[in-house]
């Protein structure tokens, strides 16, 4: 049977905006996704559109990251239409590759929900007994002017090695990068994973900063890059030019604009 020439060089192509953060960042061109998170930051938004909102954002973030992260294989797969067409009625051509394992780590609290969509949305096209989802507390440490410094894992249940796993955390705010750090600090010493992957809903300069020098091997995907707090000609700059002037984060290291703490937002539970 002969392949439709239009299935046998298939690239997924990201819109993204242009940086210099360096090749493992991506801050999305998806003026949908900037639309639904607009609205999630918006003061006057409360539940249970916030975790509709959510939804929506990272089913949306997620399809972009599968498409672009994960391998896919050649398939042949007969149609309803066999029955008239048998021998037509075939679609050959890629899919992604169900057979590799993936973990979706749940960094409680912001990053319950988010990780709960990513878990359930691979289950459909994944082998399921291949996919799992791991459970981390941790929290910010603050000093008594609430600054954060640091983060501190009070608990985990992770449920194996990640070797030659895809292990993504679905966390919405990538602010000062602490609490990735000491997730994948975690995840480095049970093996070696096929690739790590983080989905932000916003990320700040700082993070970006903090993350790519720490573990360089992860691939960060944003809806959003924040950084509100930086001078006239910051704002006027690529992003990424003048990386050191560049401030996202106040002084109690929330993100601005941002959307306010979205563990507690999420939560309703503003501890």
């Amino acid at each position: 049977m002969t392949q439709d020439q239009q299935f046998k060089n298939i690239e997924f192509r990201l819109s993204e905006i242009e940086h210099k953060y360096g090749k493992n960042v991506h801050i999305l061109s998806d003026p949908y996704l900037l639309s639904l998170l607009a609205r999630l930051c918006a003061d006057e938004t409360t539940q249970p559109v916030i975790n509709e909102l959510v939804h929506s954002i990272y089913t949306g973030l997620l399809n972009t990251v599968v498409a672009k992260e994960f391998p896919t294989r050649p398939a042949e797969v007969k149609t309803r239409m066999a029955v008239y067409h048998p021998g037509e009625a075939v679609y050959t051509g890629p899919i992604i590759d169900s057979s590799i394992s993936v973990i979706s780590v749940n960094l409680a609290r912001a990053g319950t929900y988010p990780s709960h969509i990513c878990y359930t949305a691979l289950n459909y096209f994944m082998k399921p007994k291949l996919v799992r989802q791991d459970h981390i507390s941790i929290a910010r440490v603050t000093d008594p002017s609430h600054k954060v410094t640091g983060s501190q894992v009070s608990g985990h249940k992770i449920g194996g090695p990640c070797d030659d796993s895809i292990v993504i955390f679905p966390d919405p705010m990538g602010a000062t990068g602490g609490t990735l750090v000491e997730a994948l600090d975690l995840y480095k010493k049970m093996g070696k994973a096929r690739k790590y992957l983080a989905l932000h809903c916003i990320v700040t300069p700082e993070y970006l900063k903090k993350l790519t020098e720490t573990h360089p091997d992860l691939t960060i995907y944003a809806v959003r890059l924040d950084r509100g707090l930086s001078s006239e000609k910051v704002l006027n700059s690529t992003p990424g030019t003048y990386w050191d002037e560049e401030r996202g984060l106040n002084d109690q290291h929330y993100i601005v604009p941002g959307g306010g703490g979205f563990g507690e937002v999420m939560n309703n539970a503003y501890v």
